[in-house]
């Protein structure tokens, strides 16, 4: 049963990754998880670890098999990437091992209280922290798959992407309730099935957020370079001439975004071309928003974001990807690299606090590549912005899922904050958000392009941003707190107390052997007419 049992799971997981962009087979968010948590039916604490490990690997196998891609393209040997690849999954599925233990340690054996609360609860926190713990990796984050449906566009504004993933599980315990569960449990699960849903339908049309000032055109341009291509010496001066052509069809548009480390160069070698390009956009009345890639000192490198108008202003990318943009290992290892001629590459974080950049008369909360997974990230800064940023390079991930995943990541924050989003990616994918999490326009990928479109600033906050997910995090902690609380203080009278189907059993047991006549090992019925003889107890 065991091996079965771990490929089952494993099957389940990787048809999860089904339920994430591209394909977006939503209802699998539900269903797979209703099949993990059957799985999990009567597993000692042991076989419930692997039964939610094997799971998570299949998940984050078919979800993010791009990392190696990735890797790979950055200039990582084979063996290398592999290996990275490999570790990051090992370390998802440990997640859902740690899901499984403190399922089969904590809670009831069975019941909807176990099914569609204590699950439900342990699944959310332990998502929630694998999105900050050792720096996080929040992808595949349940409640991404949500954001097309009206469960989501109801929900994520108040709860964020969490509530989603809560609603989706409390469905999945609901269903295996549906199959196990008693009369009175059944009637409830029914309810959580379609009473959400039915909630949903008049709260998605809120409007948490208000329009301010006239529509605003924007400019993203993509400039589709491969990544091989990029570094290199000889391109670079092609480059920068491609990214002014694009720019120039583009001029007269008050912002204009680039992607994120667009120049194939240092900004510091690069002040007569930018110097340049200001003045023309100036005299068309735009403003540039610029992905480069800057030093201060000799060791000292930052991924960031330039706004290039009126003013000059920096923003400097604060959350690093870890074994790309920094690699967190001693020394004597980075010698190694270096002897090896391995790649790695080390940036400077940017501060934790800084101010939304200024571009057009409008302010811009930022967020480069990866910093976008981070849900709450951007909350601080969104009394004061108007809309949102954020740039990218997914070309590293060549013609992977790993761009349509993004894409609907930026969607769930516009859900969440109730913003414009503007997206700039190197080869896509471009695409202006809408603060329902709709798209306004999109680019098409892998080809230079300009895409024109209009936002309008928005303000006021949406439920989300005024708590961010501590709200849910609590409501789970304590309902999972109470219900291994409850199983604590059940497990602790069974010893003197038995349990009432137990008892029922014995009783029935009793009053049968009380109508039987005792005798040899016999499986008919007592002679016809006789009398029941020493009539024995089971207590």
């Amino acid at each position: 049963m065991g091996r079965l049992r771990y490929a089952l799971a494993a099957a389940a997981g990787a048809a999860l990754a089904a339920a994430f962009a591209p394909l977006e087979w939503w209802p699998l968010a539900v269903i797979c998880p209703a099949v993990l948590i059957a799985l999990w039916q009567d597993a000692p604490p042991s076989a419930a670890a692997w039964t939610g490990f094997w799971f998570n690997a299949g998940t984050f196998v078919a979800g993010i098999y791009w990392v190696y891609v990735g890797l790979h393209a950055g200039g990582a040997p084979l063996w290398m990437a592999f290996f990275v690849g490999s570790a990051l999954v090992g370390i998802m599925a440990l997640y859902g091992a740690l899901t499984g233990y403190l399922i089969a340690r904590w809670l009831p054996p069975r019941g909807a209280l176990r099914w569609m609360a204590g699950i439900p609860a342990a699944w959310l926190i332990v998502e929630w922290c694998r999105g900050w713990f050792l720096s996080g990796f929040g992808w595949l984050s349940l409640g991404y798959t949500q954001t097309d449906t009206w469960l989501g566009q109801a929900f994520i504004p108040i709860f964020g992407a969490y509530g989603a993933t809560a609603l989706l599980t409390v469905a999945a315990g609901a269903l295996v309730t549906l199959i196990w569960g008693n009369a009175r449990e059944r009637w409830i699960a029914a309810a959580a099935l379609v009473v959400p849903w039915l909630v949903a339908l008049p709260v998605k049309d809120i409007a948490w957020t208000r329009p301010e000032g006239h529509p605003v055109g924007v400019a993203i341009v993509q400039g589709a370079v491969p990544q091989d291509e990029k570094w290199a010496d000889a391109n670079r001066d092609a480059i920068l001439e491609l990214y002014r052509k694009l720019t120039a069809s583009a001029l007269g548009t008050p912002v204009i975004v680039w992607p994120e480390a667009a120049l194939p160069d240092l900004a510091n070698n690069l002040t007569a071309y930018l110097v340049s390009l200001d003045r023309e956009a100036n005299q068309r009345g735009s403003w540039l928003l610029i992905g480069s890639v800057r030093a201060e000192g000799e060791e000292r490198y930052f991924n960031s974001v330039l706004s290039l108008g009126s003013r000059i202003d920096w923003y400097d990318k604060h959350h690093l990807v870890p074994f790309a943009e920094f690699f967190p290992v001693p020394g004597f290892i980075r010698n190694w690299l270096r002897i090896m001629s391995l790649p790695y590459s080390d940036f400077t974080s940017g501060g934790a606090h800084q101010a939304p950049l200024p571009a057009a008369g409008l302010r811009f909360a930022t967020t480069i590549c990866y910093e976008d997974v981070y849900g709450s990230y951007e909350l601080p800064l969104l009394g004061e912005s108007d809309a949102l940023v954020t740039v990218t390079n997914d070309a590293w991930f060549a013609h992977t899922a790993e761009h349509a995943q993004h894409l609907q990541i930026a969607r769930t924050r516009a859900l969440e904050d109730g913003r414009y989003v503007l997206r700039a990616a190197n080869d896509g994918i471009s695409a202006v958000i809408g603060p329902r999490g709709e798209i306004v326009a999109r680019a098409p990928e892998y080809r230079p392009y300009v895409l024109k479109a209009q936002f309008t600033a928005r303000r006021g906050l949406t439920p989300y941003a005024y708590y961010g997910n501590w709200l849910m995090i609590c409501i789970a902690a304590i309902t999972l707190a109470l219900v291994a609380l409850g199983t604590r203080v059940l497990r602790a009278g069974a010893t003197s107390a038995p349990h009432p189907a137990a008892a029922r059993v014995h009783r029935m047991l009793v009053k049968s052997d009380a109508t039987s006549e005792p005798r040899a090992v016999s499986d008919g019925p007592p002679p016809e007419g006789s009398t029941p003889a020493n009539p024995r107890s089971l207590t």
